[in-house]
């Protein structure tokens, strides 16, 4: 198979996460209905997060709720992932918990919020029955003490209120530290896509050996000139894409990556999703090629290729 463009990804080699999962941080009052649009235009994932400062969760569940209500898509379809986010992280006037409470307790609140926030019907009872697909640490707490609290916490939900657990905005070291230590491994590791931390190579090399999901955001608005690149613009030519959209193809084709999409765009969502099943096609006809271009991308990026590497 030229790449893993290819490939579904299972988390943990068992259930399937959608190749674009629909980001939800700062619509604000629109979220609901932007939720809504997403689930509609083809979105099976969507991330959100119990921090108030820049994620509407309960308009998220709003929307998912509509899209649920008229048959748009089957909650068995549609994966939810929503985080805990620390205090340091939280504006100080809209906590889902108390800020003076243990760890332990505040990631219980946060996740009974969050289960409220999520359910499946308009009936606050709902929420007794309802599930997570994956609870993602917003970010390590200050301590490996604290960060192992926190997910501890959270284990006591594994498998049945929340399907897996993750962590976002980790670094290499705190990662394998997080990863041995802990009964229920990271599912998922979402983190900027960005020339600062060269692209999380190391990272990204990490979860494609133990089978960790690597979530890629910032993907476009970090990356200008890596989009407008002339690599990247001959997939596009090639294959028949913009810019944006081979930038995606060509990221997605990486080992053990799915990727956060916030559009607001009802067009761009509708593109956005096809263009991933046009590369795929196209790398199929056309496999030698783009096992070239894709090399040439990871050169772009910093990484050896696999060809030169063998």
């Amino acid at each position: 198979m030229p790449s893993a463009l290819l490939d579904n990804l299972l988390l943990h080699g068992k259930q399937a996460i959608p190749t674009f999962l629909y980001g939800t941080a700062w619509k604000k009052e629109k979220t609901a209905d932007l939720v809504y649009l997403a689930i509609c235009s083809g979105f099976k994932g969507i991330d959100t997060a119990a921090q108030p400062k820049h994620y509407r969760e309960d308009l998220v569940g709003q929307g998912v709720r509509r899209a649920l209500n008229e048959d748009k898509i089957s909650r068995d379809d549609l994966f939810i992932q929503t985080k805990f986010t620390s205090v340091n992280g939280q504006d100080p006037n809209k906590m889902p918990y108390n800020p003076n409470a243990s760890i332990s307790e505040q990631v219980h609140a946060s996740i009974r919020s969050s289960l409220r926030n999520l359910r499946p019907s308009a009936e606050e009872s709902s929420s007794e029955s309802t599930y997570l697909d994956c609870l993602v640490l917003h970010s390590p707490l200050p301590t490996m003490a604290q960060t192992l609290e926190a997910w501890r916490a959270a284990e006591a939900y594994v498998p049945h209120k929340i399907r897996y657990l993750g962590i976002s905005n980790i670094t290499l070291g705190i990662l394998e530290q997080l990863y041995h230590a802990v009964e229920f491994k990271p599912a998922i590791v979402q983190n900027r896509f960005y020339p600062s931390t060269h692209f999380d190579t190391s990272i990204r090399a990490f979860c494609a050996e133990n089978s960790v999901i690597y979530q890629s955001f910032w993907t476009l608005s970090a990356n200008p000139k890596i989009v407008h690149s002339p690599e990247v613009g001959l997939v596009a030519k090639k294959v028949g894409l913009t810019p944006y959209e081979a930038m995606y193809s060509l990221v997605l084709a990486l080992d053990n990556i799915v990727m956060l999409n916030g559009t607001t765009n009802a067009q761009h969502m509708v593109d956005d999703l096809s263009c991933v099943q046009r590369t795929r096609e196209w790398a199929s006809e056309n496999p030698k090629e783009w096992t070239k271009y894709l090399d040439n991308f990871k050169m772009l990026l910093g990484e050896t290729s696999k060809s030169e590497g063998s």
